[in-house]
Formats: C-alpha cells, sequence, structure tokens
C-alpha cells in the first residue's frame, strides 16, 4: 500500500533560504586554494576525461571540464561585487534566510592585519539582509586558510588554533551587531579526508598522522570558538555543520549491518565530541549510502551529474537518527543537487520538503532548510561545471537566471508561509 502524502504544515517562523560559500562565489580571493588552483589547472583539466567519462552528463560537461580556466575561480560569479542583485532574488523566491562565509584571507591577509576595507564590505553586506529581513546564518571557515596560516603549518599545528580564535573574536565583536546564528566549521571530516587521505584537495596529502591531528585540531578550534563566542555576547547561536549521509544495511547480513553501523558512528563522532558547545545541528545531506558486506553499493537509478544516487526522501531518515542521538534543534544548512538541465531540481524539492514533514511528523524540531546553492558556483576541485544552482549564472558574462526549478520552490515558499 502505499504510504499517505504528509499534508505540509510548517512553522511561522521556519527559516526558507539558500546557502553558499565566500570562495565559492565571491570572486578574486586570495588563499590556500587559489595557489593550489593554479599549480593544478592544466593537470585537472587533462584527468577530466579519464575521471569524469563515467558521469551521466558527461557529453554536456566535457567541453569545459577538459579546460584549465575551469579550474581556476577567478572572479566565480563576482557576488562580491553583486550581492545586491542576488539579494534580490532571495526575497523574490520569498527566502527569510541565507548561510554565507566569511572569508578569513580577506579579513586579516597578513599575520595580525586587519583589512578595514573588507570589514567594511561585510558590514553593508550583513546590513543589506538586514534591510530586507533576511536571517544571516554565518559560517567562519568553509576549508579556506589565508596563506600566512598555512605557512605556519594550519591546523595541522594544535599551537595554531589560537590564530583561528583570534580571526572568529573580531568578526564577532566588529560585525556581530548583525548576526545570531555563527557557523564556525564547515564539514570538518569531510576536508580532512578530502585534503589529507584522499589527495584531492590542498594540501594533496596522503598523511594519516596528519590527517588525525588535523581533525582533532578542529575539534579543539570549535571548542575554543565556542567558549570566546561566550565572551563576546550570549546571543549568539553556535551551530556545526555536519555532512550527515543515510548510512544502511543492504541486507540482513551481519557484516552489511556492522559496515554500516560503524560507517554511521564516523558520522557522529565530531558532533558527539562537542554536543556541549552547540545549540544546533546544521545537516548538510546529498546522498544516502547503502552497505552490502563491507561495500556501498547503491541502487543509481537517477544520478546526479556528479554521479551521484539520488535519495532525496532518505533525508527524513538522517534528520530522525540525528535526533535521536543527539536531541539538538536542526537547521539543514546544505541540501541540492548538480544538475546543469534543471531536470531534477523540483523533484528533490518536493521529496525533500515532504521528508522534511515526516521528519517533524515524528518529533524532530526542524528549525530550517538552506538549499545548495544559490548560485551555480565553482565547486572545489570539479571547477564551474557542476550546477547546484537555484540560479543559472553565465560565468562570462555573470548574468543570472532563476531557473524553472526555484521560481517554482519560490511559490512553494510563499504558500507554507501563509498557511
Amino acid at each position: 500500500m502505499k504510504e499517505p502524502t504528509p499534508k505540509l504544515v510548517f512553522p511561522k517562523k521556519f527559516f526558507w533560504g539558500a546557502s553558499t560559500s565566500a570562495h565559492q562565489v565571491e570572486g578574486n580571493n586570495h588563499n590556500q586554494w587559489s595557489i593550489w588552483e593554479l599549480e593544478n589547472a592544466v593537470t585537472r583539466a587533462q584527468q577530466a576525461r579519464y575521471e569524469l567519462k563515467y558521469l551521466p552528463a558527461w557529453e554536456d560537461i566535457k567541453e569545459q571540464a577538459t579546460k584549465p580556466d575551469n579550474y581556476i575561480s577567478g572572479k566565480a560569479t563576482d557576488h562580491y561585487n553583486r550581492y545586491e542583485e542576488d539579494f534580490d532574488t532571495l526575497e523574490q523566491l520569498h527566502m527569510n534566510a541565507f548561510r554565507f562565509s566569511i572569508e578569513w584571507s580577506r579579513i586579516e591577509p597578513e599575520e595580525g592585519s586587519w583589512d578595514p576595507l573588507a570589514l567594511e564590505h561585510y558590514r553593508l553586506y550583513l546590513h543589506s539582509l538586514q534591510r530586507r529581513h533576511i536571517e544571516p546564518f554565518v559560517t567562519l571557515w568553509h576549508w579556506t586558510l589565508p596563506e600566512w596560516f598555512v605557512a605556519k603549518g594550519g591546523f595541522e599545528k594544535r599551537s595554531n588554533v589560537k590564530y583561528f580564535v583570534r580571526f572568529v573574536e573580531k568578526v564577532l565583536s566588529e560585525l556581530g551587531a548583525y548576526f545570531r546564528y555563527v557557523i564556525p566549521l564547515n564539514e570538518p571530516a569531510i576536508y580532512t579526508s578530502k585534503s589529507y587521505l584522499e589527495h584531492d584537495w590542498p594540501p594533496a596529502l596522503e598523511n594519516k598522522p596528519k590527517a588525525l591531528k588535523v581533525y582533532l585540531n578542529l575539534l579543539h578550534a570549535h571548542k575554543k570558538v565556542y567558549k570566546a563566542s561566550t565572551k563576546v555576547n550570549r546571543k549568539f547561536k553556535i551551530g556545526i555543520a555536519e555532512n550527515f549521509a543515510h548510512i544502511y544495511a543492504g541486507d540482513n547480513a551481519q557484516l552489511s549491518k556492522v559496515s554500516a553501523s560503524l560507517m554511521a558512528r564516523g558520522n557522529d563522532f565530531f558532533v558527539a565530541r562537542i554536543k556541549r558547545q552547540l545549540d544546533f545541528i546544521g545537516v548538510n545531506y546529498y546522498f544516502s549510502n547503502r552497505f552490502y558486506g563491507n561495500r556501498i553499493h547503491n541502487e543509481d537509478q537517477r544520478l546526479s551529474d556528479l554521479g551521484w544516487d539520488m535519495q532525496p526522501r532518505d533525508i527524513e531518515h538522517a534528520l530522525r537518527r540525528v535526533h535521536k542521538k543527539f536531541h539538538l534543534p536542526i537547521i539543514i544548512t546544505e541540501n541540492g543537487l548538480a544538475d546543469h538541465a534543471d531536470e531534477w531540481r523540483r523533484w528533490w524539492l518536493m521529496e525533500t520538503i515532504l521528508a522534511m514533514q515526516k521528519a517533524m511528523d515524528k518529533g524532530v524540531k526542524l528549525e530550517g532548510y538552506l538549499h545548495w546553492s544559490l548560485l551555480d558556483n565553482f565547486e572545489w576541485a570539479y571547477g564551474r561545471w557542476p550546477r547546484f544552482g537555484l540560479v543559472e549564472v553565465n560565468f562570462k558574462t555573470g548574468e543570472r537566471t532563476i531557473r524553472d526549478s526555484a521560481l517554482w520552490f519560490g511559490k512553494i515558499i510563499k504558500k507554507l508561509q501563509q498557511s
């Protein structure tokens, strides 16, 4: 029997919005990522036809994916200069929340030297959101680091955590009047894995001891930031944006169950150790992982442009597990898909909304949904070709076009706000 569709009833104060990160949209940043891009763009372009040719969108993206320029962020979407236009889009889509990151390398381009123009930019940026009654969700580290901090050893050294805390204190004291919600770290486990185990992101190492050091130092950094934030102002609500896949056994075999359980526990490790330093949990959800034995075998019936198995309704299971484990308010801080043709996005959004409603009906304290992403952006080591945006961006001209799925989503948001 088909399960009945739940009636959609969301709280009046529910946050509906979208997410971005500074390096992916601002343009003209100078940090460890921008340096690595220049050093590796040619290699990434040459490897594309071997690493990406299995993707369902290969024929559509191969021209762009095999060009070195694709792997250099450059001016990205020029959001740094065009944010007013992008905020107008948030209003047009009836959104009342927006997640973004403040770029450390802009605020402190040299050790101990604060850039007043950068601080003023973000002050105007936040004021612009305030005028529109859009709630800011401020991320303070979304994987990019100032060059001088990397030269000191970055997060590989516990003694360097104090520099990050000092940056956070500066931002909170200078700009904190404009926001409440603070996300010190984005997906520390993903960063550690990609940068220190899988050789995919800068510094592109395969070094388990360093990976463990970085991971534990990020854990230490969150705790230090939480303590520092309460000294600046107790109004701040501190969270973490962590990737929570739905991980499950595909059969009743003991090995499948054990493998799924171990993977899920690893997923929880970071949050479990900072639970007392959290006011909310940010859930980033993109896919499920189904275990048969000790290997992942997903259905792969519907694949995104990145080849990710699309199971949007499984976010219900991820939300329920996080709620049961931690008993904290939840905000979905990232959720979306790479879909250049805008073929699946409307379906994905509807399935996700239905799953969110079911999770809330079963007791999950869900307070918001922030879609990834507002804009097509620079998708890290993949470059520009993965299209996650509710808004299509022409990277040559900067022109923005709101996708049909986004216009539909905006109407749904308006209807839910009025119900």
